[in-house]
């Protein structure tokens, strides 16, 4: 096995052209597990470690551009106002020292369905910077996963930043899991609520082959909150609407039976996790915003 250690991301770009079948590792929380286990032996190794551009973050007026190896520690610390479900999702990650070495860019390069970042990344909505030699692209998060611990990225393409919306409402992730640290995720469920579009997004982990939304249950929360005015009048949201919800949540799963669960705990837990969720957030927004609204209606 031959080590790639770049200087610079250009130099990273070259070298991933030049050796198309490199494995790039910068925190090698995944990559070093499959490599020791002997799950994987790529060809060539292309280490990422020292580049800077990768651990940088830039809050902007509606996004937030977070680079590739930002750690979670990083996104915990800083950006929790601007980017919750993920700072929260961050929190579930291993251990303090994982966190101080992964990032997103390894979660989404893995593609792993189980991955914690993936169902915050999918509820807040995002885009993927992609870069090769041959020039730089944006893919949205919708279209990233391909299937099973693949990705939309080309054999020659290295990913440099998410572009993630900043949050204009109250977000949520939780996941279980057979104990409460170290362990991967037999469920996860991320929702954000975006009150300046009165829309809702959510994301689902290790309940499918990839990270998914439960589209059918955002399609029904959306015009269930429209049709009641529940955007304006704060209302508590009704047991029937946040049943529903969750019921469809868990119809979204394709999950498996492994070690760790069945399918069918899966999409039980999946469809109780987004009904909690719903409630949680959904009383945060009324603290914050419709509270106000109904009082004076």
């Amino acid at each position: 096995m031959d080590f790639l250690r770049p200087a610079s991301w250009e130099e990273a770009l070259a070298a991933k052209a030049e050796f198309p079948t490199a494995v790039p590792i910068a925190g090698g929380t995944d990559i070093m597990v499959e490599i020791n286990f002997d799950h994987r032996r790529p060809e060539y190794l292309l280490d990422l470690g020292r580049i800077e551009l990768l651990r940088e973050w830039e809050v902007g007026e509606e996004v937030t551009k977070l680079g590739a190896s930002v750690p979670y520690t990083q996104i915990m610390e800083n950006l929790r106002t601007t980017l919750p479900g993920l700072a929260l999702a961050s929190h579930t990650v291993a251990s303090p020292q994982i966190r101080n070495r992964g990032g997103v860019g390894g979660n989404l390069g893995c593609a792993s369905p189980a991955g914690d970042s993936h169902p915050a990344l999918l509820a807040a909505g995002c885009e993927v910077e992609v870069e090769s030699v041959r020039g730089s692209r944006m893919i949205p998060i919708d279209e990233f996963y391909t299937g099973v611990k693949r990705n939309a990225l080309a054999a020659d393409e290295l990913i440099k930043s998410v572009h993630i919306k900043n949050a204009t409402g109250p977000q949520q992730y939780s996941k279980v899991g057979t104990r409460n640290a170290m362990v991967i995720a037999v469920c996860g469920f991320g929702l954000a609520l975006h009150p300046d579009t009165r829309t809702v997004r959510t994301g689902i982990a290790s309940a499918a082959p990839t990270p998914i939304r439960a589209e059918a249950a955002e399609e029904f929360l959306n015009a269930a909150l429209e049709e009641g005015g529940f955007w304006d009048n704060g209302k508590v949201i009704t047991p029937s609407i946040a049943k529903q919800f969750g019921e469809l949540a868990s119809a979204a799963c394709n999950p498996i039976d492994d070690v760790r669960g069945t399918a069918k705990y899966r999409r039980h837990a999946v469809g109780i996790l987004a009904r909690r969720q719903l409630v949680w957030t959904w009383e945060q927004y009324r603290g914050t915003n419709g509270r106000s609204l109904e009082g004076a209606a």
